[in-house]
């Protein structure tokens, strides 16, 4: 055959492959989608070791971009993460001290704080969020839901939202979607938690991954021929476990794994989206999860389980101020930017990407926003940085406890593991439900459930050599303790632990 026949042939067989435009190639800014798994531990991936079940859409996103070992949610638990995650802020800076917003509480967010959403909408996209929101809602105490429901997502930083107001596992009265400001299908003129009108608004568990996800996936189709950033988080895997039954037998973890395997099928969802829309290419897609994993708690489902390590070699499980509580999963897949394959040790925290998105959308972060959060944009594209990149990162338990890591040094403020304290009767040992709220401002100015006071003692650990933290070093190095506790100390009195954005 002529090989100029040959070479044509070629070309124009390349020419009939769809091309994924990238950001490189256009030098537009991307869109974004955030994906926050709840409840999702190190280890519930199979390209960060599971071997009960595969997660091929995860996995693909990693082999396509950057996984992470040494990534932490900025808590054990999953309402500070979140408000972390859209203000760059250490949760603990807030009015929430400790654990995690009840269904009667008001918005944790302030609607005059610069957030996440607020970034891409200053920067002309049209943002959205789907999935869990459970970062409060209203103004006041026992918010009533039989009609429009304000402030909640739109009022910091999103066009729409669609999801569930509170938790998976919410009240029945609760257990509901929510569009924009309403709750879907409450009918004119009905209490919320009426049982007449819960007979068509409850959701149904079961379902709530698929709904959530057609939501998702009609979102990206509306906005295709225009930036974006969708916030993503799901139900998935918190309890309760209610995986749909087509995922049913489809791995040796149980239902546990189940609930997996459909989280992954609904990043597959987002994924073939982009791809059929032809902008995978200009789309950055974020995979995490908001804290560790919590193994199930019913003794059939634990059974099922067959021992999976849910959070890899990490000691503990969520809520925990031990690694397994705030050490996640991540995945940051940017075509064209982000090279394919690459694995990072670098420490980092989900507070980073407030600065990270401001940096790739060249948006001005004032001082009092983003106190806590670093650029990631060099270590991402792999130009030149700064390593460590972070001075220290701050662990938060659901109790309160503090810890802090420098290098490979972490120290705990505590001897406990910084789980729910318990009183005499083992039960959880709750001081308060209610914030307390300035008189003369009317701002809500701290809800500390616990009043936890640290013992006076310290967990001292050396990551490098003792990454599952079985000796405390801390008699043995006290001078470390002592410059460890003093930049806790610092981060806790001043407003911001980061450098201040362009110094």
């Amino acid at each position: 055959m002529n090989i100029r026949f040959v070479l044509l042939l070629s070309v124009l067989s390349l020419l009939l492959i769809p091309h994924q435009v990238t950001w490189a190639d256009t030098g537009k800014k991307p869109n974004v989608i955030f994906i926050l798994a709840d409840d999702f531990g190190y280890g519930d991936m199979s390209c960060y070791g599971a071997t009960h079940f595969k997660t091929p859409a995860c996995d693909r996103l990693a082999d396509q971009g950057m996984r992470f070992t040494d990534a932490h949610s900025p808590s054990a638990v999953c309402t500070p993460t979140r408000y972390s995650i859209l203000t760059g802020r250490y949760n603990w800076r807030s009015w929430l001290k400790n654990w995690v917003l009840q269904e009667h509480h008001p918005i944790l967010i302030d609607t005059d704080r610069l957030t996440m959403g607020k970034l891409f909408q200053q920067a002309g996209y049209s943002t959205g969020c789907i999935g869990k929101w459970h970062l409060g809602w209203g103004t006041e105490l026992g918010t009533d839901f039989s009609g429009e429901v304000k402030p909640g997502p739109l009022e910091v930083g999103f066009d729409s939202f669609y999801g569930v107001p509170f938790s998976h596992n919410s009240g029945k009265s609760h257990q509901v979607f929510m569009r924009d400001r309403q709750i879907v299908n409450l009918k004119p003129g009905l209490k919320y938690n009426s049982k007449e009108a819960m007979k068509n608004t409850v959701r149904k568990l079961e379902n709530t991954a698929i709904d959530l996800s057609n939501e998702a996936v009609a979102f990206i189709d509306k906005n295709k021929d225009k930036p974006f950033f969708l916030y993503y988080p799901t139900t998935n895997i918190h309890f309760p476990l209610t995986p749909n039954s087509r995922f049913k037998g489809t791995t040796k973890a149980g239902i546990y794994g189940e609930f997996v395997v459909e989280f992954d099928w609904a990043v597959q969802q987002v994924v073939e989206a982009l791809e059929r829309n032809g902008i995978s290419g200009n789309t950055i897609v974020v995979v995490t999860s908001d804290n560790g994993a919590r193994p199930p708690g019913k003794l059939k489902d634990l059974e099922a389980f067959n021992n999976h390590p849910c959070n890899g070699p990490w000691r503990g499980t969520k809520r925990h101020i031990h690694e397994a509580g705030h050490r996640i999963p991540l995945i940051v897949r940017w075509p064209g930017k982000v090279k394919a394959g690459t694995l990072s040790d670098e420490t980092v925290c989900l507070t980073d990407f407030f600065t990270t998105f401001a940096k790739i959308l060249n948006q001005p972060v004032p001082n009092n926003a983003g106190e806590d959060s670093y650029d990631l944009t060099n270590l991402l594209t792999g130009n030149p940085h700064k390593h460590p990149l972070r001075e220290a990162t701050i662990h938060h338990s659901v109790s309160g406890q503090f810890a802090i890591r420098q290098g490979d040094w972490k120290l705990i403020e505590g001897s406990s593991n910084g789980d729910y304290p318990k009183n005499d009767e083992g039960k959880i040992d709750v001081k308060t439900w209610n914030p307390e709220r300035d008189p003369t401002t009317g701002k809500w100015t701290k809800l500390d459930y616990f009043q936890l006071k640290p013992d006076g003692k310290f967990q001292l650990y050396n990551l490098k050599s003792d990454p599952k933290e079985q000796k405390n070093l801390s008699a043995k190095h006290p001078e470390k303790v002592r410059q460890l506790l003093n930049l806790l100390n610092s981060y806790r009195s001043n407003q911001r632990s980061a450098p201040i954005v362009g110094k």
